[in-house]
């Protein structure tokens, strides 16, 4: 039996195509107008699992959140993680951490599947990670910043573990810890606001890190 299927009103004036589950019953009337709907197609979903990626990914990748307070965008930042197969997330300060029952709605179980540790000390973590042998590299704005680019995930492919450093959503990284960065990178913004979304600009760094070699 599919998974899914494409549900269209029946009402002239609506027209209103959507999905919905195969066996479910929501879809025999229109959400809008509350005529009758019609089956259009079933069909199946198909994740995106890549399980040659490994062997082709950049160097090995942590992560340091430091006062990261919105609990859906560190939900959303394991989700990326484990689809990008980051070793471990240090969470620092506020941080909300997986013992939190509502983070696995933005999470969807990736919060069960990456390592992490909780650390209410964001500097005296970095300086412990610098002091291990990983190389700190901050995802900010600033004088030190530069644009993201093939050299760093060239960078990052070779050598020791790099951890990826985001700061609180509106006061960024914190300087303790910005000090002891090798890298500041910034995401190119070429319109009118000045940056992204914390676990958007996540994403597309770590997934540049890990995989903008291949």
């Amino acid at each position: 039996m599919p998974a899914f299927v494409t549900r269209q009103c029946s009402g002239d004036a609506c027209r209103l195509r959507f999905p919905v589950a195969a066996d479910s019953r929501l879809g025999d009337r229109c959400p809008h107008c509350g005529a009758d709907t019609i089956v259009d197609v079933a069909y199946d979903s198909h994740d995106a699992r890549d399980t040659g990626a490994e062997s082709t990914a950049g160097g090995q990748l942590e992560v340091l959140l430091d006062n990261v307070r919105s609990l859906r965008n560190v939900g959303s930042m394991f989700r990326t993680a484990d689809g990008a197969g980051v070793a471990h997330m240090h969470l620092c300060g506020f941080t909300p951490t997986p013992a939190h029952p509502q983070m696995a709605k933005t999470a969807l179980g990736a919060e069960a599947s990456v390592p992490w540790t909780l650390h209410r000390d964001g500097a005296a973590a970095a300086a412990w990670l610098q002091a291990s042998g990983r190389r700190l590299w901050a995802l900010e704005g600033g004088p030190r910043s530069r644009a993201l680019g093939r050299e760093d995930a060239e960078a990052a492919a070779a050598g020791s573990p790099v951890v990826l450093v985001l700061g609180h959503e509106v006061s960024g990284v914190d300087p303790r810890i910005l000090e002891r960065c090798e890298r500041v990178l910034r995401l190119p913004m070429v319109g009118i606001k000045g940056s992204l979304n914390v676990s958007v600009a996540f994403g597309i760094a770590v997934y540049w890190l890990r995989f903008g070699l291949r």
